[in-house]
Parts: structure tokens; sequence; C-alpha cells
């Protein structure tokens, strides 16, 4: 049986691929900090479970395509509190950023197109593009610089014949990198001047930890016809159960094209969208405490990186990531040898080692991504455990 290219393009998980030795180390009695998903342990706001609990339709209906009607106002009316204006029409729900990423590139790009990315970048953008028959091409960074890409420069160089869009996330998942005014216009102005589209994923605006306001591409008012949005529930009020997304556009053309595939996968769950129209009426002052509370663990963790010998980590700006360069010769050797081999009073550590969050091969083999998700006194014992496995793994 032959399975297509497109498939066999795509890789597994890296934050999911070692679940597996997980799972043998927990049977074996180890306790494990797990630094490798990005699943917070905030509370989700009781308005999600109170709008389940009190839906009092008699038939649980199919959803209309573009999504329901409550849960698009109560996007349209979020981004109207950060200056932004969107009509109805602007705004179609999906399953998750994933599935409006995925659309997005179902919409835009053919068989041999690329798309600009910097690098490191979220790996299942890789297989978003790849079955739409596209191909990344990176914009190199270096741990050294604290993975600076936003230069006009290094973006440019990156366009081929070949190009139909930029994406970037910002803040940024795996590395935390912000971008300022001035970058974010420049890379519309790029766009523009060649005619790219801009996908902007946004599900990390709240997380941002310099006192900025809350930032989006839509807010430069110009390019819109090149602007495409990728928003979410999950991280912004620790629902990533659920998986409801929206993507975000001017561009009428482009909404009916994405409608299409709206249409073929019928609707979003009714129920959750229903539970996450009543999220945002999370009064501001929810965000303001999670926001510290990440902000500490932030603190916690690259702290006590910088304690450890040979380890490069900028302190990140933004989202709940980080990136770190370790003095070991192979990240994934060295996380499988702490699930098989290494404990410490019963304890182990999971990450997600850096390779599979670059395209260019041999980058990121000695480079993690950490999720600062754990509290505080749990985020300093992971890493205490990471600086234990190094030196052991190290004098082996």
């Amino acid at each position: 049986m032959k399975f297509s290219e497109k498939v066999q393009k795509c890789s597994l998980s890296p934050m999911r691929k070692f679940h597996p030795y997980a799972v043998q180390a927990v049977q074996a009695g180890k306790k494990i900090y797990h630094l490798n998903i990005g699943q917070p342990d905030i509370e989700t706001p009781q308005a999600l479970f109170e709008a389940v609990r009190s839906f009092d339709q008699k038939v649980l209906e199919y959803a209309p395509s573009p999504g329901i009607p409550a849960l698009i106002g109560a996007i349209r009316d979020y981004y109207a509190r950060i200056g932004v204006a969107l009509d109805d029409d602007d705004i179609l729900i999906t399953t998750g950023g994933s599935e409006a990423l995925q659309i997005a590139a179902s919409c835009i790009l053919d068989d041999g197109d690329e798309i600009i990315i910097p690098e490191p970048f979220y790996p299942n953008y890789n297989t978003f593009i790849a079955s739409a028959g596209a191909s990344i091409r990176p914009i190199p960074t270096d741990p050294h610089e604290g993975y600076f890409y936003a230069a006009r420069e290094r973006v440019e160089a990156c366009i081929t014949p070949r190009t139909r869009a930029i994406l970037v996330t910002n803040p940024g998942n795996p590395t935390g990198v912000v971008l300022t005014r001035e970058q974010m216009e420049m890379l519309l102005d790029v766009a523009v001047e060649h005619g790219l589209f801009l996908i902007c994923d946004e599900v990390y605006r709240e997380f941002v930890y310099s006192g900025e306001p809350l930032a989006s591409f839509m807010q430069l008012g110009r390019g819109e016809e090149n602007l495409i949005l990728i928003d979410s529930v999950s991280k912004r009020f620790s629902a990533c159960g659920a998986r409801i997304g929206c993507l975000i556009s001017k561009n009428a053309d482009f909404i009916a094209q994405a409608l299409k595939y709206c249409q073929a996968r019928l609707s979003v769950a009714t129920l959750d969208q229903v539970a996450a129209a009543a999220l945002y009426t999370v009064e501001p002052s929810y965000f303001d405490a999670v926001r510290e509370e990440y902000k500490r663990r932030r603190d916690t963790v690259v702290e006590a990186l910088k304690r450890i010998p040979g380890v490069v980590c900028e302190c990140p700006h933004g989202a709940f990531y980080l990136m770190a360069k370790l003095p070991v010769d192979d990240a994934d050797r060295f996380q499988q040898w702490l699930l098989e081999e290494f404990d410490d009073d019963g304890e182990t550590v999971m990450f997600a080692p850096g390779a599979s969050f670059y395209q260019t091969p041999g980058k990121g083999a000695d480079e993690i991504r950490i999720a600062y998700v754990l509290n505080c006194r749990d985020s300093a014992r992971a890493i205490d455990l990471l600086a234990k496995g190094i030196e052991r793994y190290n004098a082996r």
C-alpha cells in the first residue's frame, strides 16, 4: 500500500514523540516534570463551565459553518477593545488555531510554493504547509542573538519566485520573541511590496511581560488585503481542550475561499463555541493575574538556567516558552537518557528537543524548548533536575 508523499514529509510532534518512554518511566515509578508541552495549569475561567451547564437547547444542532453569531460577536468586540474594527464577515470560527492555520495554508499554497518562517518555529507549521504541497524557507537565527530575525535584509534574502507568504508568531513559540511596532510595520511593508500574504499567529497576545499594550498586526491600519490573523482561546483563557480558534482577514476573496473548507467540515462543535463565547466576558483582571504568574515562572526558569554552566538562554519577552542551548551532544539522546536511565530521588524531567523546531538540517541538535507552565516550585525543581541530568550525562 502506498502513502502520499505529502504525509511522508510530515513529522511526529517533538512535544509528544517521547510519550512511550515517559509511560515506561512512570510505570517504573518515576515522577516526571513536564516542560515539553504548552499545557497551562492555570484554572480555566468558570464562565466556560457555567455556559455549558446552562445550555438548554433540546437538540444539539450543527452550528453555522462560519461560526455561531454569539462567538463571532464576542471576538469582534474583543478586537474593538484593542482598536481593531472588524465586521462579522471578517471572522471564521475554526477548530482551534491549528485548523485556522491549515485552512490558510490550503487556500494560498500550491505544490512547489514556499512560505518564509523564522526558525526555530512551531513544528506543526511544517505539517500544515507540507500538507498543502509547499515548503518552508527559514529565516536563520542564532541563540546568542536571542533568536532575532526581524531585519528587512534577512527577510528579503529569503524571497524567491515561489514565495507566497510570510508566517510569524507574535509573541513567539518557541522562542518568546516579541516584535516591536517598527518590526511589525517592516514585515507588513515587505509583504505588501512583494505581493505576499502575511500570516500572523497571535494566539499568545496576552502574554507579554514588559508592560506593552496588546498588539496586533491589524492595528497597523493598512495592508489589509495581505493580512491573515490566527487566534485562539486555548492559551488566552487556559482552555486548550475547548478547541476553538478563528481565522481573521479583511481580504474578502480570501475569506470566501476559506469558507469552502469551513463548509466542507460542516461546523465547529456547537457547545465549545457557546462556552468560548462566555470566556470573552472575563474581566481584564484575570489576564493581569495570569500574566504576573507566568512572569514569575519565567524568571524562576531563566535564573535557574543561567546558573547551569554552558547553557545559553536569553530571557524571553512573551508567550510562555523559551529556547535554550545545552552543553550536550544531542538533545534527543539526552531526553531519552533522562527518561530511561536517570532519576534524582525518583524524579526526572521532560522538554522538547530543539532539532524538530528547525527546517535547516543539523540545526538545533543541542537546543531544547521549555514551556514554563509549571508553578514556581515545580519549575525550580525541573531545572534542578535538568542541571543534575546534564552533569551526570556528560560524566558517563
